[in-house]
């Protein structure tokens, strides 16, 4: 292999790969069957609509994104793509914004707006009324044809009156059986976290639970892509990949990346276990940002410190669905890092401060006193920290491999 051969294929691995930014292309996009079912069935069933709730980095946006490719063509108007909402999203301004990716020559040419429609540059934009209202959404949405609009990131919506309008123009929607579908996406256990207060509306929703990816859905991302390339993968090193991931469809992308090209670089075409190493390194040295930073704020002081154990046991600890964990499930994780015996109150305090804004925090505590229940409060902080034990010698690969919640199969 010649290097511009290396450096074509190095090119076709970071197109195959995306750790970075959202999925929207169906090859690229992994697992996630049931969820896309459901979403299927919410659009195809008048009346309903469907919503995306989990955790940060599990692939809430790539599944709106490729539900939009998957969906689009079964629409005659133009499909809307997905809508990303903010701290200064309102209801006049979602719509606005929505309203302008959809052109009046999508409007149905029998409606009394037909004249208007003939405007190339105009969009249904121009139909808002100054105060829109739910009813007024409908009406417009009424006017065309067949259609789908996902509302990414909800949960970002600081003001409670815009999702309550939200919630009225989906519950709207669905008692006029609007040939409509709305898909939104937001970080929240349940739907009840992401739309509060608003029952009503639940009725009208297809909940779609995101869960982290299984064994089996991290291995899709990692053979599909290396498949595009033409590259194999020893059984050991996709295992260590699918590992470390901790099911988080960020970090498999990022690991299968690195690791290809640290092979591609020297000509090869198989990934060995001594190759994912130096993938790990590059994952840690180009970490978001922000990971990186609150791993420092978590774990720095000026003395000798047990932070940057406590925080890696943590990482280690055995969890519920929802990630949460106990300062008991700490105890045995922290015992094997420390190679002896250790109780809750010797590292109680470090969870305690780990929930403080000195420290972060990185971790959220929820239930009462002695009852407390922590996790992290970004999951994509997880495998940061466990791949940084594992180079400090914190910890060894088989302890790893040991403590960590097995991923369903």
């Amino acid at each position: 292999m010649d290097q511009d051969e290396k450096y074509n294929l190095i090119a076709k691995i970071a197109r195959s790969f995306s750790p970075s930014a959202p999925i929207d292309r169906k090859a690229l996009f992994a697992g996630r069957a049931s969820q896309i079912t459901e979403a299927i069935n919410a659009f195809h069933q008048r009346g309903q609509h469907a919503v995306i709730f989990g955790e940060r980095g599990v692939g809430k946006t790539s599944l709106a994104k490729v539900l939009v490719e998957i969906l689009g063509p079964q629409v005659k108007s133009p499909a809307c793509g997905a809508i990303n909402c903010d701290q200064t999203t309102t209801f006049e301004s979602l719509w606005k914004q929505i309203f302008q990716e959809m052109p009046l020559s999508s409007e149905r040419p029998s409606n009394r707006f037909a004249s208007e429609s003939k405007s190339e540059n105009g969009s249904l934009a121009d139909l808002l009324p100054s105060e829109p209202t739910p009813d007024a959404i409908r009406a417009i949405l009424q006017r065309i044809d067949r259609s789908i609009i996902v509302i990414d990131e909800v949960d970002r919506i600081s003001d409670r009156n815009t999702t309550t309008l939200l919630a009225d123009t989906i519950k709207n929607l669905s008692d006029h059986s609007v040939d409509c579908t709305i898909v939104l996406a937001g970080v929240a256990d349940s739907v009840d976290a992401l739309i509060s207060e608003h029952e009503s509306v639940q009725r009208a929703l297809v909940q779609i639970r995101m869960p982290r990816m299984s064994e089996a859905e991290l291995f899709e991302i990692i053979e599909n892509g290396l498949k595009a390339c033409g590259m194999t993968i020893d059984e050991v090193a996709k295992r260590r990949i699918k590992h470390l991931s901790q099911g988080l469809p960020h970090y498999a992308h990022l690991l299968a990346l690195h690791s290809a090209q640290a092979v591609a670089s020297e000509g090869r075409l198989n990934i060995q276990i001594e190759d994912t190493q130096k993938a790990i390194e590059k994952a840690l040295q180009q970490a978001q940002e922000s990971v990186a930073r609150d791993y420092h704020r978590a774990t720095m002081s000026s003395r000798d410190n047990l932070y940057k154990q406590v925080l890696l046991a943590c990482a280690l600890a055995d969890t519920d669905s929802l990630g949460f964990f106990s300062a008991g499930d700490v105890r045995v994780p922290m015992g094997a890092i420390m190679g002896k015996p250790y109780d809750t109150l010797a590292f109680a305090q470090h969870l305690y401060s780990f929930c403080e804004r000195a420290r972060g925090p990185v971790l959220q505590r929820i239930g009462a006193a002695g009852s407390y229940r922590f996790r992290f409060r970004n999951p994509l902080m997880l495998p940061y920290v466990i791949m940084n034990g594992l180079k400090s010698g914190l910890i060894t690969e088989a302890q790893v491999n040991t403590l960590t919640t097995p991923l369903p199969a």
